[in-house]
């Protein structure tokens, strides 16, 4: 079965495990390196204000004045270094690497009709609309860290945190055109227990927390990936009137987790 990878980076371990897979062929790595959507300058500061607040925003304003290094420019080389990683895991493997500037482009599309893929891999990208996720024959899978349909969206792990729950899904789907509600191949769930060394600076934890998640989805994708390959998988249709669908934290929910942090520490003095 032929096989390609939609990725931002952070894909080299996925890559590895399907490596060892013979009865599947890579046919291409397809890294988008439009990551950030362009917007108009007063948009991103109302974004921002909206998503980090006052204080930040004037961070980063003042930041670009005196031309030092904001959270998001390094934010940027992290995924560029996961990028490169990416591209040089798939070249030792013999893959071919397609880099693209937007996956919706028509170039990218041709390029990706070209490569007669049976299955489409989604791993860590933006939302792919239907004319990119139907192009391989049998369509594509994505991994989702999240328990489908209770936990659909994102961010990884930020939510389940948020509600004190013990535990976070990781759930491989197809991909279908609302997000994260494709029929179910495999789903397992992992401990989540917050450290609480880090205080209420909640998101160098998340980085942590996922980063230990690497490994299992890696192995998770290659066994879904297996699964199809052999016509022998589950296809669990979702429900979707349990759960929901998160969005990105504003403000108000960040301080929120932040408090209920302080209290869950203070509750186990």
């Amino acid at each position: 079965m032929r096989v390609i990878l939609l990725t931002h980076g952070g894909a080299e371990l996925v890559l590895e495990e399907l490596g060892k897979l013979k009865n599947v062929e890579v046919a291409g790595v397809f890294i988008e390196n439009a990551i950030t959507p362009v917007r108009p300058f007063k948009e991103k500061v109302k974004r921002s204000i909206r998503y980090d607040g006052y204080l930040e925003t004037a961070k980063k304003l003042f930041a670009k004045v005196l031309r030092t290094k904001t959270t998001g420019e390094e934010e940027e080389k992290i995924v560029a270094s996961s990028r490169e990683l990416t591209e040089e895991t798939a070249k030792n493997l013999g893959i071919e690497v397609y880099n693209l500037e937007n996956y919706h482009h028509e170039n990218a599309l041709e390029l990706m009709r070209k490569a007669n893929a049976d299955l489409g891999i989604i791993y860590g990208t933006n939302i792919i609309k239907e004319n990119v996720f139907s192009i391989p024959r049998l369509g594509s899978i994505n991994l989702h860290q999240g328990l489908a349909p209770y936990y659909r969206g994102g961010p990884p792990v930020f939510w389940e945190l948020f509600n004190d729950e013990k535990e976070v899904g990781l759930t491989v789907h197809f991909v279908a055109s609302k997000v994260d509600t494709g029929d179910i191949i495999l789903q397992k769930t992992v401990p989540l227990e917050y450290d609480f060394s880090f205080g209420d600076d909640f998101e160098p934890f998340l980085e942590k927390y996922k980063e230990g998640l690497r490994t299992d989805c890696a192995k998770m994708v290659a066994e879904a990936v297996d699964l199809i390959a052999k016509g022998d998988f589950p296809r669990i249709k979702q429900d979707t009137t349990l759960g929901k669908r998160y969005r990105l934290p504003i403000k108000k929910e960040k301080d929120e987790i932040r408090r209920k942090l302080r209290e869950r520490v203070k509750g186990k003095r």
